[in-house]
């Protein structure tokens, strides 16, 4: 039986207000948030607050497809939790904890039914991956 969440997890090694300040501002999450190389987010908007809406547009580099990927905020507590749903109302949750200079972020979300429970884990886990190496690379 497939499991009713996914979770995946990525640990930084950064500070607490860096890693918070890339996952959440628009001019960083344009720079980070994709699964491949041949996708990216070329727009993002993020009201971050308990009621705010969030929107980031994610498109094929080629211009072959796009699609925007939005959701509304029912958590935020600074440095350690947020938790939205999709508009298609899957639930997402975030979290970050930290230990000495790292920093963990999970994220645990209801799959869609479109993909396979591994094909929407490893795309997860990819976006993660490409924020981890953001992070680091930034002075």
């Amino acid at each position: 039986m497939e499991p009713t969440t996914i979770t995946v997890q990525t640990t930084i090694k950064s500070t607490l207000e860096k890693v918070w300040t890339c996952w959440n501002e628009p001019e960083h999450i344009t720079q980070w948030y994709r699964a491949s190389d041949d996708w990216h987010a070329p727009r993002a908007e993020n009201d971050l607050r308990v009621g705010g809406k969030f929107l980031t547009h994610m498109a094929a580099k080629d211009g072959s497809f796009s699609f925007d990927f939005i959701g509304q905020y029912s958590t935020v507590n600074k440095f350690s939790l947020i938790e939205y749903a999709l508009v298609d109302g899957r639930k997402v949750s975030i979290t970050f904890s930290t230990s000495a200079d790292t920093v963990t972020v999970t994220e645990t979300f209801d799959p869609e039914t479109e993909n396979s429970h591994e094909l929407q884990r490893s795309g997860w886990q990819s976006i993660l991956d490409n924020f981890k190496k953001y992070v680091e690379a930034k002075k």
